[in-house]
C-alpha cells in the first residue's frame, strides 16, 4: 500500500480557511461599521432637524409672547379709557344734580337757621350751622325729610352757642342725596 501524505493539504486547506474567515470577519467588521456610520448619521440628523423644529417653535413662542404682552397692555389701556369715559359720563349726568342738591338745601333752611359749613362726600352731605332754637332745628331736620332730593337727615350733635343768642344751638347733622325716582325707573 501506498503511503500518502494528507498533512500538508490539510494545512493549506487549514490556511485558506482560515484566510476565509478572516476576510469575511474584516467584512462583517466593515459592513457593521459602515451600518454603524449610517445610524449615527440618521439619528444625528434627526437630532439636527429636531433642533431646528425647536428653535423655530422657541422663535415664534417669544414672538407670539411678545404679541400677547402688547395685546395686554392694549387691554388695560382699553380698560382704563373705559373707566375714564365712564367716570365722565356719571358726571355728566350728575351736574344737573348739584345744582338740585343744592337748590334743596337751600329751599330747605327755615328762618333762623345759619349753616356754617357744608362738607359732601359722595351720596353723604355733612351739615354745621346756628339755629335761634332747638324748634329751629326740628323745623329743618322735617324739611330736609319731606325734600324729594334729601332723604335721612341724622342729628349728630347739638351745643349751646350763647355768643349767638340766648337759645341759640350748634348743630351738626348728615343728610343722603337720592334723586327722586322718575316714572320709568318706577316701572323697571
Amino acid at each position: 500500500m501506498a503511503k500518502i501524505n494528507l498533512l500538508p493539504w490539510r494545512d493549506e486547506r487549514r490556511a485558506e480557511l482560515k484566510r476565509d474567515f478572516l476576510v469575511t470577519l474584516a467584512l462583517v467588521a466593515m459592513f457593521g461599521a459602515g451600518l454603524l456610520l449610517l445610524g449615527d448619521r440618521i439619528v444625528n440628523n434627526q437630532i439636527d432637524n429636531q433642533k431646528a423644529r425647536n428653535g423655530y417653535l422657541t422663535q415664534n413662542i417669544k414672538e407670539l409672547d411678545k404679541q400677547v404682552r402688547e395685546i395686554r397692555q392694549l387691554q388695560k389701556r382699553r380698560n382704563q379709557l373705559i373707566d375714564r369715559m365712564r367716570v365722565i359720563q356719571e358726571l355728566q349726568g350728575t351736574r344737573p344734580l348739584i345744582v338740585r342738591v343744592l337748590d334743596q338745601i337751600v329751599r330747605t333752611v327755615p328762618d333762623g337757621v345759619f349753616y356754617t359749613s357744608l362738607n359732601a362726600k359722595g351720596k353723604k352731605i355733612s351739615i354745621s350751622g346756628v339755629a335761634e332754637s332747638n324748634n329751629r332745628v326740628s323745623s329743618l331736620m322735617r324739611r330736609l325729610d319731606g325734600s324729594d332730593w334729601l332723604t335721612t337727615p341724622n342729628l349728630d350733635k347739638v351745643n349751646a352757642a350763647a355768643k349767638f343768642g340766648g337759645q341759640a344751638n350748634r348743630f351738626n347733622l348728615t343728610v343722603r342725596v337720592q334723586p327722586p325716582k322718575t316714572d320709568n325707573e318706577g316701572e323697571q
